[in-house]
């Protein structure tokens, strides 16, 4: 098999969560995730225009969702976070995540990669473990706006939107 370019494992991505109380973020990496995908789930509409044989689909927006599962650890400040807001039921619990291509390093900036920023609402379904077992957090990180692009600084754990980053 003839394969280009390098491949993209998946520790070549970063997550963060915002789970500041204040005004300012705090950025946190979730580390005790097994996995974090990303569901753009294209919304789209068909189209059976008369000069046309065939019908055409059309994207017409995006409604992302994060499928999210991890292991629960005792001081491990995202998941003490997100197993607060399930336990507490929390309706409404919004805040930032942030997606960091770490194999994508912003020229001549230390630290900083190219990133997606999402507004969530946090949906935890589950919170399970058997016997013997460490105790897991199942549910999704659903995107209540556009993702808004820019770059995110690994050290002082910030994003910068692209509208405000100067040539």
């Amino acid at each position: 098999m003839n394969m280009d370019g390098t491949p993209i494992y998946r520790y070549l991505v970063a997550d963060y969560l915002d789970i500041g109380t204040g005004e300012e973020p705090d950025y946190q990496v979730m580390r005790t995730f097994e996995n974090i995908d990303e569901s753009p789930n294209a919304q789209t509409t068909e189209k059976h225009y008369t000069a046309n044989k065939s019908a055409s689909v059309i994207t017409t927006g995006y409604q992302t969702q994060f499928p999210i599962t991890a292991d629960m650890y005792q001081n491990d400040r995202v998941m003490e976070y997100l197993r607060d807001v399930a336990e507490e039921q929390r309706l409404g619990q919004q805040t930032n995540y942030v997606r960091v291509r770490l194999y994508q390093p912003i020229q001549g900036q230390e630290n900083t990669f190219y990133a997606r920023r999402f507004r969530v609402d946090i949906e935890i379904s589950t919170i399970s473990g058997g016997g013997g077992e460490i105790m897991s957090l199942d549910g999704n990180l659903n995107a209540q706006s556009d993702a808004e692009i820019g770059e995110f600084n690994t050290q002082t754990r910030s994003f910068t939107p692209k509208t405000e980053i100067t040539a």
